[in-house]
């Protein structure tokens, strides 16, 4: 699922720019958002990709880990204080506080979780990876 929903939102980044990909960007105050939203999801296809098909898992999931955790500092925490602060820009919501913060950041929790697991365990049985770190670590250090 981290794999499927990070390549969905990576190319929603593409297909409506001025909702999900610089325009976003402009919104939370970002500088320079007619890069930061291409290169957003750019990373975004690439790590939900090699999430997907299991290749270089580890590597995706770090690169989600990184996504997720600015996404939660950028957009969410302002949400717990109830004001924008730095550059970021506070959405308008009928509430404010913990209760609404947590609400919001749901699907983003549930990623930056998800992605940690990944991150420990790797892709498992059924990844590409499996393969190179089975022959990686088939060499034990008595041999």
């Amino acid at each position: 699922m981290v794999g499927a929903i990070l390549f969905s939102e990576g190319i929603q980044k593409f297909l409506f720019p001025d909702a999900r990909g610089a325009g976003r960007f402009e919104g939370m105050g970002f500088p320079n958002p007619e890069f930061v939203g291409p290169f957003v999801g750019n990373f975004e296809l690439i790590a939900g990709l090699l999430i997907l098909f299991g290749v270089i898992t580890r590597a995706g999931a770090l690169t989600t880990l990184i996504i997720m955790t600015v996404a939660i500092v950028v957009t969410k925490i302002p949400i717990a204080f109830g004001q924008s602060f730095g550059p970021f820009v506070l959405r308008d919501l009928s509430t404010y506080g913990f209760w609404s913060m947590a609400h919001e950041m749901r699907t983003d929790f549930a990623m930056l979780l998800g992605s940690l697991y990944l991150f420990i365990k790797g892709g498992g049985r059924w990844s590409a990876d499996r393969p190179i770190y089975r022959w990686k670590y088939s060499f034990s250090w008595s041999e």
